[in-house]
C-alpha cells in the first residue's frame, strides 16, 4: 500500500471513529426518560401517539406522555392526529423534537376548520437538483406549476410528500428544496433518497445525518382523516463511495408493526418511500406481512426516472415520473412521461389520483407518435389495467388498442445512445408496459385515441397522419 493511500485510509477510519464517539458522547448526555404534553386550544389531548422510532405511547387522559428513549434514538415524534393542522417551519414538516434538546417535549396541536375526510396531497419524486442551473429550472418551471395546482385546490385541505432525492449528492442545495417548499405554500413531508445520503462517512447509521439536520426523523407517521401515513426510509448505504440496496431495517419493520396496531384494517394506508418496493426492495415479503390484513394500501415511491403503477393484491405501487425528468436533461423521463408529479384526494377510506405533467393541464394523460412504417403508437403515462384504451381512424371506431411494452419514441430520440443528451449522456429509453399500438394502413388520414382511466374519466388526442 503506497504511503498516499495510507493515509486517506487512516483519515477516514478516524473520521467514521470521531463521529462515532460523538454520537455514543451524545446519546449519554440525554436524559434517560422524556416526558411532555400534547394539548390543542388549551385541552389535553388522549390517545396521541409519542415515538422515538423504537417504541410507541399514547399520551393519557391529561394529555400527558412518558417514554424511555432507545440507545440509538435521536427524536421524539408526534404522529399528528386527524383534525388537526401539520406543524411546520416555513412549510418543512416539523412534527419532532431532537432528544439532545433536552427532557420534556411539549406538543401544541392546531385544530382544523373543516373536517378532514376529503383532503388532497402531491407527491413530489427526484427534484434532484445538482447545481445552481438545475434550481432555476426548478424554480422557474416545477414551483409555478405546482403553485398553479395548489390555486386550482383552493378552499381544499392540501400536503405534499417529497419521496427523496430531494437534492443529487450536493447537499447543500436542501436550502434550495427548501425555497421551493416555502414558495409552493403548503405543508411538506420529506423522505430520504439515496442521493440524499452523506458518502464515505461510515455505514447506513451516519449516512443520515445532513437529511436529519435538515429535515427530522428518516421514519414517521401522521394522520388526516381516515388516512394514516407512513414515510419509511428503504435505502441502506452499504459504507463504499455511491453503493446502496433497497432494503427496510428490521428496526423499521418493528416499528411499524407497532404503529400499525393502531390502525383500522378499513382505514386508508399510505406508505410513502424513494426505492420501488415491488422489484428493488430485497425485503419486500418482510413489509408486505405487515401490510396484507389492511384493505386499502397505496405505496408512494419515486427512484427509477419513469412512470408505473403495480398492484399486488390489496396493495398498490405508484411508481412516479420526476420533477427532473431525465435528470434535467429534456421535456420527460425515461419511458417518455413527462416531468411532473402525482395530484391524490382522499375521501373518506379512498383515494383517486392523476398524474399532473408539467407545464401543460390535467388532460394531457398521453401523446401519439407515427412512426415511418405508419404504425401508431400511443403512451398513456398513468395507465394501469383497469384503464381503456379506444381508438378511430377517419373518424371510424375500431376498438381496443393493443398494449404493446416498449419505447417512446420521443424518448429514443432524445434519449437513445452515448452521445445524448448533451451534458449528461447517461439517460437511456426504457421499456414501459403503458405503450399501445396499431398498424395504419396508407390510406389513413387522421386519428384518435381515447383513455378512459379506472375512476371514468376521459382523455383524448388527435393527429393527422
Amino acid at each position: 500500500m503506497n504511503r498516499r493511500l495510507f493515509i486517506q485510509r487512516s483519515l477516514v477510519l478516524t473520521g467514521a471513529l470521531t463521529l462515532k464517539f460523538r454520537n455514543i458522547f451524545a446519546r449519554n448526555k440525554r436524559a434517560a426518560t422524556v416526558t411532555g404534553k400534547v394539548t390543542a386550544a388549551g385541552k389535553p389531548l388522549a390517545n396521541v401517539l409519542i415515538s422515538d422510532g423504537f417504541s410507541i405511547v399514547p399520551t393519557g387522559k391529561d394529555g400527558s406522555y412518558q417514554l424511555t428513549p432507545d440507545a440509538k434514538a435521536e427524536f421524539v415524534f408526534i404522529s399528528i392526529p386527524s383534525g388537526y393542522e401539520f406543524p411546520h417551519k416555513d412549510y418543512l414538516a416539523k412534527h419532532y423534537r431532537r432528544l439532545s434538546e433536552g427532557s420534556s417535549f411539549d406538543f401544541n396541536l392546531v385544530p382544523l376548520k373543516k373536517n378532514d375526510s376529503k383532503h388532497n396531497f402531491i407527491v413530489w419524486a427526484d427534484p434532484q437538483v445538482r447545481n445552481k442551473k438545475d434550481v432555476e429550472k426548478m424554480m422557474a418551471q416545477s414551483v409555478p406549476d405546482t403553485q398553479k395546482t395548489v390555486v386550482s385546490l383552493k378552499g381544499e385541505l392540501l400536503h405534499g410528500i417529497g419521496v427523496g432525492d430531494l437534492a443529487w449528492d450536493n447537499l447543500e442545495l436542501f436550502a434550495d428544496y427548501n425555497a421551493a417548499v416555502k414558495q409552493i405554500g403548503i405543508p411538506f413531508f420529506q423522505g430520504l433518497g439515496n442521493h440524499d445520503m452523506d458518502y464515505r462517512q461510515g455505514g447506513d447509521e451516519t449516512s443520515d445525518r445532513t437529511f436529519k439536520k435538515t429535515y427530522g426523523p428518516t421514519y414517521y407517521s401522521y394522520n388526516r382523516g381516515r388516512a394514516h401515513y407512513v414515510m419509511m426510509d428503504d435505502v441502506r448505504y452499504l459504507g463504499r463511495e455511491r453503493e446502496y440496496d433497497g432494503y427496510i431495517t428490521e428496526e423499521q419493520l418493528n416499528w411499524l408493526a407497532k404503529d400499525l396496531q393502531y390502525v383500522k384494517k378499513d382505514d386508508l394506508l399510505i406508505i410513502c418511500l424513494h426505492i420501488p418496493v415491488y422489484d428493488q426492495v430485497k425485503n419486500n415479503q418482510d413489509l408486505y406481512k405487515l401490510l396484507r390484513p389492511f384493505k386499502n394500501v397505496h405505496i408512494m415511491s419515486g427512484h427509477t426516472h419513469y412512470n408505473a403503477n403495480h398492484i399486488d393484491g390489496n396493495i398498490y405501487e405508484h411508481n412516479h415520473g420526476t420533477v427532473c425528468g431525465a435528470w434535467w436533461t429534456g421535456p420527460i423521463c425515461e419511458d417518455g412521461t413527462p416531468r411532473g408529479y402525482g395530484v391524490y384526494t382522499v375521501e373518506g377510506n379512498q383515494l383517486k389520483w392523476y398524474y399532473k405533467s408539467m407545464e401543460s393541464d390535467k388532460n394531457n394523460q398521453l401523446s401519439l407518435h407515427i412512426d415511418e412504417q405508419k404504425k401508431l403508437v400511443a403512451n398513456v403515462y398513468n395507465w394501469d389495467p383497469q384503464w381503456k384504451v379506444e381508438y378511430w381512424l377517419d373518424g371510424k371506431y375500431k376498438g381496443i388498442l393493443k398494449n404493446e411494452p416498449g419505447m417512446d419514441p420521443m424518448a429514443v430520440k432524445l434519449y437513445l445512445g452515448d452521445k445524448l443528451p448533451a451534458g449528461r449522456t447517461f439517460p437511456e429509453p426504457k421499456t414501459t408496459d403503458h405503450i399501445f399500438a396499431a398498424q395504419l394502413n396508407n390510406n389513413v388520414k387522421s386519428v384518435k385515441v381515447v383513455a378512459t382511466d379506472r375512476f371514468g374519466d376521459k382523455y383524448e388526442r388527435e393527429m393527422s397522419v
